[in-house]
């Protein structure tokens, strides 16, 4: 007897099933934490803190009318959107034709001056926010979104020129040379040529400096006092002298990733589109 064989359809089926299964459970455990979050932020203080957890249980808005009304969540929400806006628009109008400088044009030390700007993205917060304090203390610009525009700055725009310069060098020269010959400048190429088919890249680094400065804690508990506070510095207020207040705390956290979350479904096309860029060309 010959052993049994699968035909090619009946193991590309078989193949394409096992894949979907791995890919749905390397998915849960991805998500399991927002999972367990959102079930904590529809519990009460006891059945947070019950043992074994509890997975049936009466569910309460308790938490989330806290967090809104008790802890101020809007008014958090305003301060991270008053410093998180202007931040990413400034490292793009900043980093944009710097980046596009360093991918066609040659200069001396270019690679120097490159690994520079990037050596200040490594930089660790904790090593320059007594600099920040300091200086903001002298102008009298604590506790004031510009501090934290500024600061945000100083990470942002490294990382955006040198992601957005890895998105023009994939850019074909030919196209921009065909543009100088219809009678464009260099700045007419930029914008009219380089730019819009670097959309994609633009999206993908906006919606990541958004995310680097939305969830920025340090600066933004030791440079801002209550008045100008961002988001990821209020779950300082959680913690009392009766423990950690789990609900409001699940709560405001899952209130806090939907701005996130709206920003890159608004973006999602191009920023699949920027991730994805170059790989064609093997690159």
């Amino acid at each position: 007897m010959k052993g049994l064989s699968l035909g090619p359809k009946v193991r590309k089926s078989l193949k394409r099933k096992v894949l979907v299964v791995v890919g749905i459970i390397i998915a849960l455990v991805f998500i399991f934490p927002i999972i367990w979050m959102a079930e904590m932020s529809f519990k009460t203080k006891a059945q947070n803190i019950a043992l074994p957890p509890l997975f049936v249980f009466t569910p309460t808005f308790e938490n989330y009318s806290q967090a809104i009304d008790k802890y101020n969540f809007f008014s958090f929400l305003k301060n991270s959107l008053i410093v998180v806006v202007p931040t990413v628009l400034l490292s793009l109008l900043v980093s944009l034709p710097a980046s596009y400088g360093f991918s066609r044009f040659n200069f001396k030390k270019k690679k120097d001056i490159a690994f520079w700007i990037l050596s200040l993205r490594m930089a660790p917060a904790m090593a320059v926010i007594l600099p920040y304090f300091v200086i903001g203390g002298f102008l009298r610009i604590l506790d004031k979104p510009i501090i934290l525009i500024v600061a945000y700055l100083s990470f942002n725009v490294p990382f955006a020129i040198w992601m957005m310069r890895s998105f023009f060098d994939e850019i074909p020269l030919e196209v921009e040379e065909a543009g100088m010959v219809e009678g464009l400048s260099r700045l007419g190429v930029f914008l009219r040529i380089s730019l819009p088919l670097a959309r994609g890249g633009l999206a993908a680094t906006a919606i990541l400096c958004t995310i680097q400065s939305y969830n920025e804690f340090a600066f933004a508990l030791f440079l801002t006092s209550f008045n100008t506070r961002t988001l990821p510095t209020v779950v300082t207020q959680f913690q009392s002298h009766m423990g950690i207040l789990w609900g409001p705390m699940a709560a405001t956290s899952l209130l806090a990733t939907f701005p996130i979350m709206i920003a890159a479904i608004l973006v999602r096309k191009s920023l699949v589109s920027g991730m994805s860029f170059g790989m064609v060309k093997g690159k």
